[in-house]
């Protein structure tokens, strides 16, 4: 789950300013973690403790209120909207990954990531992208190769991961939908040769930089193993003590699990 943390805080600021190019300061001056972040650590904190979905979700977003939230999820928050509000948005997509790393099946995978994902984005796509992430996630953590992730990708999610970056980047638009981004994120990966390249590919797409980043990165890290050590400490040097202890329990729950 780091990858997707170091990704929304590598992208945070090209969010509102795209940059179209892979050459950038990796940790620029007033990056920082935002709701990316916050949704991914309450998603690990929930498996970890066994928590609601919802009840963490609402637990971290009101302890971090200023994280950069979209307007309906803001109101959820709340309690202004009190369910899921048929969302397609890619928030659904952008906290999911702890789940690819926690369940040993796809099936488990496919089924927590849309319940993860129904108690606010129960629109179709809003599933679809979650599962789909957590599906690429989890395969490229029990080894699958990019060529096998791509075609099981599209072939249960028919996302069209045939495309090159150089042919999306020039006329990429913002967009926060699942279907606009997640696609997207997904081919960074498919084109990267290690986790850093991911990270800057995913960034030079523009559009919602911080998601695309951290969708990206989520896969990026289960694929590559590791992340460089650099990355690793900055990152974790940029958060509050809170959070840095579920990603570190979770990153410890992981390796017993898994060894």
């Amino acid at each position: 789950m780091l990858g997707a943390i170091a990704g929304d805080i590598i992208g945070s600021i090209y969010e509102k300013k795209n940059i179209k190019t892979t050459d950038f300061e990796l940790f620029a001056p007033n990056c920082r973690f935002t709701d990316d972040t916050v949704m991914t650590v309450a998603i690990a904190d929930s498996i970890l403790h066994d928590k609601d979905y919802a009840i963490a979700l609402r637990d971290w977003g009101l302890q971090f209120p200023f994280a950069g939230y979209g307007s309906n999820f803001k109101k959820w928050l709340v309690g202004i909207i009190p369910g899921p509000y048929n969302s397609f948005g890619n928030g659904s997509a952008m906290r999911v990954s702890p789940i690819g790393y926690a369940c040993n099946s796809l099936e488990a995978v496919l089924a927590e990531a849309k319940r993860s994902a129904a108690i606010t984005h129960n629109h179709p796509e809003g599933i679809k992208g979650a599962q789909a992430t957590a599906a690429a996630v989890f395969l490229a953590r029990i080894g699958y190769s990019r060529a096998a992730i791509k075609a099981h990708i599209e072939q249960t999610f028919h996302y069209d991961l045939s495309r090159r970056l150089d042919d999306i980047r020039p006329d990429y638009q913002f967009d926060v939908s699942c279907q606009g981004s997640v696609p997207e994120a997904m081919i960074a990966f498919l084109e990267s040769s290690n986790f850093e390249d991911a990270i800057r590919k995913a960034i030079s797409i523009g559009g919602d930089s911080d998601t695309i980043a951290s969708i990206t990165g989520a896969i990026a890290q289960a694929f590559y193993r590791e992340i460089p050590e650099p990355i690793v400490q900055k990152v974790k040097s940029m958060l509050p003590d809170k959070m840095r202890g579920v990603v570190e329990a979770f990153d410890l729950a992981h390796e017993i699990l898994h060894h």
